[in-house]
């Protein structure tokens, strides 16, 4: 009686329903007034524990910005010191900056003689700033691995979970390389593309051309290739175990060779390289070999990003 007494006591305050124990199946057990104030308590500490972390976090983000606005402001006031002393510095409108014309007489008269190469910008580029060369070719490199990442296709990396690997490579591009038009003009001009290519990368210490120009033809011939004749043609001979290696080796060799180079140079050290005859196939020292690195890393990219928008994958595995 006194328990019947106090359930009804209970939702007579509003303090629980009698409804709960008729819908429920389960029967939820009874519980006594002290077990509900224990409860409510132990709520109320968890929800004010959980308001102080917000409060905590809240503050920690706000102090966070403050110093990122901080750090922000003074990192622009920096730059816009430097810009200004620099331009300072700077001969007036008007006026020819000696040091200019001092590097700019220094590769017209010794441009030959210290590289060996009769293309002076080709000079230039590989010999005298072949340390910019070097962070291009590595920026070429670091953008096929960011598009590889982002857009690469195989049975690991699935867009969906209910797609399937195989009909995502078969049916994502449209290929027009059953076409017999496109295989007869193909099979025309390609021996030509590929060919300039090669003669236009190998020429650069001699003339116009080197790694950037001949490595873009040489992409290119590697496009109209997958065009005409279909990727699979392509997959046969350049997987992309093979476009890594050739990067990898290419970067590489122009990363030592011209720290060898840099090396010697700074301690005022004879490398021993031989510059060859001026206007001979093998001259110019190491910008021969160096055009053939960095045309190789052209070649790899623009097929590369090719592939990778076209279809999801750079070749077979």
């Amino acid at each position: 009686m006194s328990r019947f007494k106090d359930r009804f006591t209970r939702w007579l305050n509003g303090e629980s329903d009698v409804m709960n124990y008729v819908m429920d199946s389960t029967r939820t057990p009874y519980l006594s007034r002290e077990s509900i104030k224990e409860q409510t308590a132990a709520k109320r500490q968890e929800f004010a524990g959980r308001s102080r972390t917000k409060d905590v976090v809240r503050a920690e983000t706000k102090g966070f910005y403050a110093l990122y606005n901080v750090v922000a402001i003074i990192s622009c006031i920096a730059l816009i010191g430097v810009l200004l002393f620099t331009v300072a510095n700077l001969p007036e409108y008007g006026q020819e900056n000696p040091r200019t014309v001092e590097v700019v007489s220094r590769y017209v008269e010794n441009g030959l003689e210290e590289t060996g190469a009769v293309n002076i910008v080709a000079g230039m580029i590989l010999d005298y700033r072949a340390f910019d060369t070097l962070g291009e070719s590595h920026v070429l490199f670091t953008a096929l691995i960011c598009v590889l990442i982002l857009l690469r296709i195989d049975a690991k990396n699935m867009r969906i979970d209910y797609e399937d690997y195989y009909t995502i490579r078969e049916d994502a591009y449209f290929d027009v390389s059953g076409d017999a038009i496109m295989r007869g003009v193909g099979l025309v001009i390609l021996p030509s593309v590929f060919l300039f290519g090669i003669y236009i990368l190998l020429n650069g210490q001699n003339g116009p051309g080197g790694g950037f120009s001949g490595g873009a033809i040489i992409g290119a011939g590697l496009i109209l290739y997958s065009t005409a004749y279909g990727f699979a043609a392509v997959d046969r001979f350049y997987t992309l175990k093979l476009s890594i290696a050739i990067t990898f080796i290419s970067l590489t060799f122009y990363s030592f060779a011209k720290g060898y180079v840099f090396f010697t140079g700074a301690n005022g050290l004879e490398n021993g390289i031989p510059k060859g005859i001026p206007g001979a196939i093998l001259s110019g020292g190491l910008i021969l070999p160096l055009d053939i690195a960095v045309g190789l890393v052209v070649a790899c990219t623009m097929y590369g990003f090719y592939s990778l928008f076209k279809r999801g994958s750079i070749g077979g595995a």
